[in-house]
């Protein structure tokens, strides 16, 4: 992918790749290598790129920055439109996302990328960051607000012979991608995936297709061997694909399979928001800016974006850019201390502010000031509440979600912050171990937990802070951070606070208004209390004490390395340990562990990996792409259900006497 070039639809994309002949496509993959190498010249809203000496691509994107028509790509070559060089800087386009508009003028934080910066974060958090909207099927408000009450039953919606006749595309599509695994899965099996999701977007099958668009980025990220690629995101990408047509393919699917289009902003009336915390962010791709969080009197959640190319540098220094809110002299870092009040306002589904014309916001009193009476206080108002409610009761609830559930969705929910109190056990590694301390239970063992920085990358004073807590144990804290839904009880930590009601906490700055953001603030020792103040406080367990870790612990591993050997090797590489008899022992292993369902589930995926067909003269045949679909999904279905209880289970408190 070339991120000088304009996003490009998927059924452009795809309608290019299927105009070439059988000669030509065998070229796409390296031809798309070279192209996205060379330099695009850019000619007011046209994008050249020359492809040899008798060969120029021009890209005419529309208003909105997209390559949305076949027409907008002209080829000077006598083969247009049916050349290597136009499917080729096609290819090499970032691809863009469906019905992708914006507020309007002034959106904050808008990344032409879209969500490819999103799953290049290197920080795990540009995908608060971006300007582009996730499928909801409520308002703004609605949705804020779905995470503190029980969801109502949905009942089976009746597909149309088109919607069946399209899960039925996505899901041969996905098939034959899971099949050939990364290494096959160039260009071509890539643009009949992405023909199957227009369909699938033609036909109103929203969600199905956003999760085939996101295989496609994933696939390319895996292929082009980006920093920000995860093999786990991929392997997950592609279970929800397949998880989703194939209920899809069920007798009563349920609305949340359908999804709704995505929407930009929506009308969010009249708010009055209380600054969190800033959280610098850095993508792979090149984007950096700040997050800043904020929480309504009623204790809803929104967030204020600003990410644009710049990288590191970007987000080190953006802390102090201008919130385009309509502010005019308000900034990230006073925000993050103070408040704003805003009329008009426009809210994406997963609680980005928008800063469209008709949005005003006006500092609240005191807010750029270092004395207002109404700075982001964590000891009053509605923020009170955060550090009210048991750690275990709350992850509970941000780890709750149904196999079927919507994942991005279910990813939003779980990456909305979460507080707690907390004191210093010591380090491990290159995270704090920490005890919960259970507001109103001092009698009360706490989780043990660990505080794992929110990024490492040098530039951000994450580490530097984190080693300067370590040198106290037995400090008390007051935490706001990210639930690592992937690790054995892990907190991300975005900023801390002085712990009220007792001497063995920070002494932070008036001007810093009671937090320390852990990202742009560097804690120096001035800001901890002395060690004889924290030692009568150092609590009865010890420094060195890590805490369980039932998921490393497990022999899960075993199955683990399977499903993502499936997605990287293909079929053929699954297909090994069939025939040489589990020399590795994965089976006994894991009956040994107490996964005895787990063992089935691998026997079954490989024994189906080397099943072939033969006909009635016993000649060997092709294999059932649809079988092998079905046996990797079970397994990797089985294998994220149980890991996530296992990780639910790490926050649960001791028991008594324990």
């Amino acid at each position: 992918m070339n991120p000088e070039l304009p996003p490009a639809a998927p059924d452009v994309v795809a309608a290019a790749v299927e105009g070439l002949t059988t000669r030509l496509r065998k070229r796409l993959d390296a031809a798309i290598e070279s192209y996205a190498a060379l330099p695009v010249v850019v000619d007011g809203t046209v994008r050249r790129v020359r492809c040899g000496e008798d060969a120029e691509v021009a890209l005419t994107p529309g208003p909105s920055g997209t390559v949305t028509d076949a027409d907008q790509v002209v080829c000077s070559c006598l083969l247009a439109p049916r050349c290597l060089h136009r499917a080729a800087v096609l290819g090499a386009c970032p691809l863009a996302e469906p019905d992708a508009g914006t507020e309007g003028e002034g959106v904050v934080g808008a990344d032409p990328a879209g969500s490819e910066a999103a799953d290049g974060s290197t920080d795990g958090d540009s995908g608060a960051a971006t300007a582009d909207t996730t499928p909801g099927s409520a308002t703004p408000a609605d949705s804020a607000q779905s995470s503190r009450t029980e969801p109502e039953p949905e009942e089976a919606v009746a597909l149309t012979a088109a919607q069946r006749a399209a899960a039925s595309g996505l899901w041969t599509a996905a098939a034959a991608l899971l099949a050939a695994g990364v290494p096959a899965a160039g260009a071509v099996p890539q643009a009949e995936l992405l023909r199957a999701a227009h369909t699938a977007r033609l036909a109103g099958l929203h969600r199905a297709e956003a999760a085939a668009l996101r295989v496609v980025r994933g696939l390319r990220g895996a292929r082009a061997r980006q920093d920000g690629h995860r093999l786990a995101d991929l392997v997950a990408q592609l279970r929800e694909l397949l998880l989703t047509t194939a209920l899809l393919g069920s007798a009563a699917p349920g609305p949340a399979l359908i999804g709704t289009a995505r929407r930009a902003y929506q009308p969010g009336g009249s708010l009055r928001v209380h600054g969190v915390c800033s959280e610098p962010v850095i993508a792979a791709t090149g984007y950096g800016g700040v997050v800043t969080h904020v929480v309504s009197e009623d204790g809803r959640w929104f967030s204020v974006a600003d990410v644009k190319p710049g990288g590191a540098a970007r987000a080190q220094g953006a802390a102090t850019a201008t919130v385009a809110l309509g502010s005019g002299n308000l900034d990230h870092a006073r925000l993050s201390r103070g408040g704003l009040l805003i009329s008009g306002a426009t809210v994406s589904s997963d609680g980005r502010l928008g800063s469209g014309k008709g949005v005003r916001a006006t500092p609240l009193p005191g807010a750029s000031s270092a004395s207002g009476p109404d700075g982001g206080s964590w000891t009053s108002g509605p923020l009170a509440a955060l550090f009210a409610r048991p750690l275990a009761d709350t992850v509970a609830e941000r780890l709750a979600a149904a196999p079927d559930a919507d994942p991005e969705q279910a990813e939003q929910r779980a990456r909305e912050l979460i507080g707690c109190d907390v004191v210093l056990v010591g380090a491990a590694g290159d995270h704090l171990i920490a005890r919960e301390l259970p507001a109103g239970r001092p009698e009360a063992d706490g989780v043990l937990l660990r505080l794992a920085p929110a990024s490492d990358h040098p530039g951000l004073a994450h580490t530097a802070n984190f080693r300067r807590l370590a040198s106290r144990p037995g400090l008390r804290l007051r935490v706001v951070g990210r639930l690592d839904p992937d690790r054995a009880a892990t907190l991300r930590p975005l900023a801390v606070a002085p712990l009220p009601g007792t001497e063995a906490t920070l002494r932070l700055p008036g001007d810093w208004r009671g937090h320390a953001d852990l990202g742009y603030d560097r804690l120096e020792g001035a800001h901890l209390p002395s060690p004889e103040v924290v030692a009568d406080a150092e609590p009865a367990v010890g420094p060195g004490q890590d805490v369980p870790d039932p998921l490393a612990q497990a022999p899960l591993w075993r199955l683990r390395r399977l499903v993502e050997t499936a997605v990287s090797g293909g079929r053929r590489a699954v297909a090994e340990p069939a025939r040489d008899g589990d020399l590795r022992g994965d089976g006994a292993a894991l009956r040994r562990g107490g996964f005895a369902a787990a063992a089935e589930l691998a026997a079954g995926l490989t024994a189906e990996a080397d099943r072939r067909t033969r006909d009635v003269f016993g000649r060997t045949g092709g294999a059932d792409p649809d079988g092998y679909a079905r046996s990797w999904l079970a397994a990797a279905v089985y294998l994220a259900g149980v890991e996530r209880a296992l990780v639910g289970a790490t926050w649960q408190p001791p028991a008594v006497g324990a």
